[in-house]
């Protein structure tokens, strides 16, 4: 049976604590083993860290630091999607200041304040004009339509409004998102 696995699309010490702490309030597992800048496994080694869990549903962190073109995070996320022993639930795609990426459509996004948006936030988590949410490690998304895709600001941070003493609201609010769209709970 496959592991149920959400994926965030980044891996910095300050997202980390951020998806740590609304992990530990929605009862998911934050496979810590992900956690870096860039992320610092293989694809494989990430799904066999996600078999190895204690709990699922396991939130997976990946992470370009930056890189515009194709990355190492990039490349494992691909690995996730495409593993036959997975089951992604969904991606929290974290928008980037990074030039020259092609970014994604998203299906919805969560503000710095933690409202629930059609459009697509920036790093800050403040809405922006268009349908494209840009960020370092997200291209690698387009082809799989079929995967709920909700956008974030830089979880943690977000000009001070998802911090750790505020129990990271936005961050939150954007892995309960996927939850409610896959149907997680109601299975």
């Amino acid at each position: 049976m496959a592991h149920d696995v959400i994926v965030v699309t980044d891996g910095d010490e300050t997202a980390y604590r951020a998806i740590d702490v609304a992990c530990q309030e929605l009862e998911l597992f934050p496979l810590m083993a992900s956690r870096g800048n860039p992320t610092p496994l293989s694809g494989k080694a990430l799904v066999k860290a996600v078999l190895e869990a204690p709990k699922e549903p396991v939130v997976v962190m990946v992470d370009d630091r930056g890189q515009a073109d194709q990355g190492v995070g990039e490349r494992d996320l691909e690995v996730l999607l495409k593993s036959p022993k997975l089951n992604v639930l969904g991606v929290v795609a974290v928008a980037a200041n990074t030039r020259s990426v092609q970014g994604v459509a998203v299906d919805a996004s969560v503000t710095q304040t933690g409202q629930v948006i059609d459009g697509v936030v920036n790093k800050k988590g403040r809405a922006t004009s268009g349908d494209t949410l840009h960020g370092d490690t997200v291209d690698v998304l387009h082809g799989h339509e079929e995967l709920t895709v909700i956008g974030l600001g830089d979880p943690g941070k977000m000009e001070g409004h998802d911090t750790m003493s505020q129990g990271v609201p936005a961050t939150k609010k954007a892995l309960q998102e996927i939850l409610r769209r896959s149907g997680y709970h109601e299975s």
